[in-house]
């Protein structure tokens, strides 16, 4: 199939899917678990960026990662500067400054491999960022000035998420309160 067969199913479809390489995949609902981190995670880096030129969004919003080959909905996206459109439509960005993905079992191995492959090709991202369900633990990418991506990770109700790339400062303490399971009081 290809991308402009996809994209003629996908916003005609009353559910959503993805595609890959030619290939079309049906996304399923998360846990409860899941949907409060993606919350938690887009109102935090809101108010973080409250007075700065960038948007967040969650996964409503589908990506277009190189055209005619990834069209995805990542979990939370920030962009910077304005949304770049793909094709006149207004429901697919082409430019997020950060891509976030709460991890599950399901996808776990997807979105540390695959996936996150095919948005390193993206020249606008900065920042990838990994949400462990089941752990007070996020991880982290950072696109370095030679293109190399810097790995870190924060765990326990200590730990922080820094985002140079946004010059934001994620407390775990704070992402994690009240998830259900995980969460501090």
């Amino acid at each position: 199939m290809t991308g402009a067969e996809y994209l003629a199913i996908e916003r005609a479809a009353t559910f959503r899917s993805e595609f890959v390489n030619g290939e079309m995949f049906a996304r399923s609902g998360g846990l409860y678990p899941h949907g409060q981190l993606i919350s938690r995670f887009s109102r935090e880096l809101e108010d973080a960026l409250e007075h700065r030129p960038c948007t967040v969004t969650v996964s409503d919003v589908r990506l277009q990662v190189a055209a005619d080959a990834a069209y995805v909905y990542p979990d939370v996206m920030v962009v910077c500067g304005g949304p770049a459109f793909a094709d006149g439509h207004r429901d697919m960005i082409t430019n997020p400054s950060l891509v976030a993905e709460v991890l599950s079992p399901s996808t776990e191995a997807w979105d540390r491999g695959g996936k996150f492959a095919q948005y390193r090709t993206g020249a606008s991202l900065h920042e990838y960022v990994l949400i462990s369900p089941d752990a007070l633990r996020v991880e982290w990418f950072t696109r370095q000035s030679d293109g190399s991506w810097a790995y870190r990770a924060a765990e326990g109700p200590a730990g922080i998420c820094r985002l140079e790339r946004l010059g934001v400062n994620l407390p775990l303490q704070r992402l994690y309160r009240k998830v259900e399971g995980l969460g501090t009081a």
